[in-house]
């Protein structure tokens, strides 16, 4: 069988069924390199990645491959491409499912597109959202609100960044990474990038928005104001519920 991920596409004497046939038999750790390799094959390639994309519409829930491969596409300026996407998957891959009907699709725009610090500052806005007009006007929320946040919505927040990261961002990916340290926050802001020693990460410039950031970089919590929102947010139950 060909090793897929040492091919240098596009290559005339490679067989493009052949390739698509062993691409949907890889597992998505290995399916998510072989996603820009296809893009380089040009239509053949999308069309794979529009029938891969097809194929999962029906899952429980998107995985990072559907992410890709629908990112992938929503770069490419191809009306035909363009039109798929919009028939087919208008708001994108990640169910916007809100308990309280916010509208999530900016978030999801900002994501599939990898605007990185706007996503943050619109997750900012929606958290807010969620915790009510008093946290609208001040722009930022009290670790109390948090525990009123519909796991709808957090798992919908979560989920956004998780799917178009690559599985490199999103809170879910900050709370394990959170547990493994014994629940040490003091361990975590170094390991996630938000401290340098004994100096905070100065925002914006001192972040990184792009997938070069470290795990768990994305999205950002206010942890000037101490740990007790992270503690909420990773204390929430949506992650049981939801099996993150």
């Amino acid at each position: 069988m060909t090793d897929l991920s040492s091919l240098s596409v596009p290559d005339p004497s490679v067989d493009i069924q052949a390739f698509a046939t062993q691409f949907f038999g890889e597992s998505e750790k290995n399916q998510l390199p072989l996603i820009s390799k296809l893009e380089t094959f040009g239509e053949s390639g999308w069309e794979i990645l529009k029938e891969f994309l097809q194929s999962q519409k029906e899952a429980a829930s998107p995985n990072l491959a559907v992410g890709k491969a629908y990112q992938t596409l929503y770069a490419i300026d191809n009306e035909a491409i363009q039109t798929f996407l919009t028939t087919h998957f208008p708001k994108g891959v990640v169910p916007l499912a809100s308990a309280r009907n916010i509208d999530y699709t900016p978030l999801q725009q900002a994501l599939v597109q990898r605007k990185f610090e706007l996503a943050d500052n619109l997750t900012r806005e929606k958290l807010c959202e969620l915790a009510g007009d008093g946290a609208i006007q001040r722009k930022w929320i009290y670790f109390t609100e948090v525990t009123g946040f519909p796991s709808e919505d957090l798992n919908t927040v979560n989920a956004l960044w998780w799917v178009h990261s690559e599985g490199r961002f999103g809170f879910s990916v900050q709370r394990k990474l959170w547990l493994g340290m014994g629940r040490d926050f003091v361990k975590l802001w170094p390991k996630i990038g938000w401290k340098d020693g004994n100096s905070w990460t100065k925002y914006p410039r001192g972040f990184i928005w792009d997938l070069n950031a470290p795990v768990g970089h994305l999205p950002l919590l206010n942890q000037l104001r101490g740990v007790r929102v992270a503690d909420s947010i990773f204390s929430h139950p949506v992650w049981s519920e939801r099996g993150w």
